[in-house]
């Protein structure tokens, strides 16, 4: 998926979605643009809505039909919470989970590594980054690709990450387990994924 400029789109929508747009050269670039980080002009109930879906989407990296899939699929699931499952969605993906554990900078990094088989869930290769893992799923590094460049310095990353409370990581073995499913805490995102749901049910 080819994303663009990334600190044109940040300022855009007026969120920091990118890891690049999270660091304090960000910060300095919004200062010497003279921008703020909210919106210039107010918009209107539907660009807002636009707006958070961009910022949730670009936040993983999806593209638009990947995105639309999943809240469509959402939508289906009878007497469930269609935000909450979303957000589901979107954090058990093996790209995702690979970037939480901090195998990878980025989930550009972890999608890529993921793609080059890099990556395994129960002990099998995998080379599919939008795979979803489940509960009891272990997830580690295939035994060839350890000693790569990719991967180094990895223990000093792993130190600096921190894992969600559904991840349990080893760090010693470079494996993780999935002990739970993620909660969706809405103040601890940069996208309202209920303006999301709006967006795609007009």
């Amino acid at each position: 998926m080819i994303i663009g400029p990334k600190y044109k789109i940040a300022r855009r929508l007026g969120a920091p979605i990118f890891e690049k747009t999270q660091t304090q050269k960000y910060a300095l670039h919004l200062e010497r643009k003279g921008k703020k980080k909210g919106f210039s002009k107010q918009k209107s109930e539907f660009g807002i809505q636009m707006n958070e879906k961009q910022k949730a989407r670009f936040t993983y990296g999806l593209s638009e039909r990947q995105f639309s899939n999943y809240v469509k699929e959402a939508l289906l699931k009878k007497g469930a919470n269609a935000s909450s499952v979303i957000f589901e969605f979107l954090e058990m993906r093996i790209d995702n989970v690979v970037y939480r554990l901090g195998f990878a900078k980025t989930r550009l990094g972890a999608r890529q590594m993921v793609s080059h088989g890099h990556i395994t869930v129960n002990g099998k290769r995998i080379n599919t980054p939008s795979r979803r893992v489940s509960v009891g799923d272990k997830v580690g590094i295939r035994e060839a690709s350890v000693g790569k460049p990719l991967f180094a310095n990895l223990d000093e990353r792993i130190k600096n990450i921190t894992i969600p409370s559904w991840i349990k990581l080893d760090s010693g073995r470079k494996t993780a387990e999935i002990q739970g499913k993620p909660v969706l805490q809405p103040a601890e995102n940069m996208f309202d994924l209920n303006a999301v749901i709006e967006f795609y049910s007009r």
